[in-house]
């Protein structure tokens, strides 16, 4: 697990995982877990003294609840779930489109596509095009169609990501606890 090193206020330093910070103000001291998406996303352990020296035993009991979130919830990937609030179409995030694209060579007939931002697993991403038809195919409801198998690459696209990236992290966290053992 990726750790850092962490100086708290009164001179001891601690190797502390990703996704856990120390809150150090005049009434709380504490380490807080910042993990996952649900209503309760951060937990903060306090240190129960104003000296610090409760810090190792919370910050202890804050990669417990961080490796029990590990496991309950899906990983975090950063990928775009809503529309950015400055795009200026209604289609969904990783979608553009419809796009007048050229047959491809001399006497081919221009069509018109979706382009679908599809994320890989490994890091990264990839363009996939969705046919919608030329200027005398398309319609409404090949539009709506093509708009459907578009969402549906994406929304797969995304799942493959997130589940590959929570059994990375799952692995991670058993692998630590296998070495403190």
């Amino acid at each position: 697990m990726r750790t850092r090193a962490v100086r708290i206020f009164s001179g001891e330093t601690f190797e502390v995982p990703a996704s856990i910070q120390r809150i150090d103000s005049r009434s709380t001291h504490g380490w807080q877990v910042r993990y996952c998406k649900a209503e309760d996303r951060t937990k903060i352990f306090s240190d129960h003294t104003p000296d610090g020296s409760g810090a190792a035993a919370s910050l202890a009991k804050a990669v417990a609840e961080l490796h029990r979130r590990i496991t309950q919830f899906p990983a975090p990937t950063g990928l775009r779930r809503r529309a950015h609030s400055t795009k200026k179409s209604a289609l969904p995030p990783g979608i553009s489109g419809p796009a007048l694209r050229n047959g491809g060579g001399t006497g081919k007939t221009p069509y018109y596509c979706f382009q679908v931002s599809v994320p890989l697993p490994g890091g990264g991403n990839t363009t996939r095009s969705v046919y919608i038809g030329t200027e005398r195919t398309r319609n409404d409801e090949r539009e709506a169609a093509a708009l459907a198998k578009a969402q549906q690459i994406r929304e797969q696209a995304v799942e493959q990501v997130v589940q590959a990236a929570t059994r990375a992290r799952r692995a991670i966290v058993v692998e630590t606890l296998a070495t403190q053992a």
